[in-house]
């Protein structure tokens, strides 16, 4: 994303990993001159960017959303502040692994998956408009049982594209 937007461009970057191995390799590549316009950010998912942020043009939420159903984390209030992060017009895109139907939330600790519909509607709720979605990470021969780490098949994850209206 740093070298997308350019010299002129601000990324706010967070690596929620918390392993050491995970936090040395972040800290190493904000040491790189593709990282000068990335600010590293450690914050709670349902405060997820300072207050004076704003009129973002896309937040991208990769493969963590099904973390927030299990941890103290307000979902309702994080989108609520991503979508006042955003400039109208601007883009939200989430991508996470495929849950069952009817599983919702509720194997986001044991799986870590999450229902897409259950996402879909959680982020709907904050005033964003889903627009888009892509099916190039989509695996149909993933059962959906079984933890995302070390699986028997390609993990079906679902990319899903949402913008605040104008």
């Amino acid at each position: 994303m740093a070298r997308a937007v350019g010299p002129s461009g601000k990324v706010y970057g967070q690596d929620y990993e918390g392993s050491a191995r995970a936090k040395e390799r972040f800290e190493a590549r904000m040491k790189t001159d593709a990282m000068k316009n990335v600010v590293a950010l450690a914050r709670p998912f349902d405060d997820p960017l300072p207050a004076e942020v704003h009129d973002l043009d896309l937040i991208t939420f990769f493969f963590l959303y099904h973390d927030t159903t299990y941890m103290a984390v307000d979902r309702a209030a994080m989108n609520r502040k991503l979508f006042a992060a955003l400039k109208p017009g601007g883009f939200l895109i989430v991508a996470d692994h495929s849950a069952k139907p009817g599983s919702g939330t509720s194997v986001g600790k044991t799986l870590h998956r999450i229902e897409e519909s259950a996402l879909k509607g959680e982020v709907e709720a904050a005033g964003f408009r889903l627009v888009a979605s892509g099916d190039f990470l989509r695996h149909p021969e993933d059962p959906r049982e079984k933890p995302v780490f070390r699986p028997e098949t390609p993990v079906d994850e679902f990319v899903l594209k949402f913008q605040k209206p104008n």
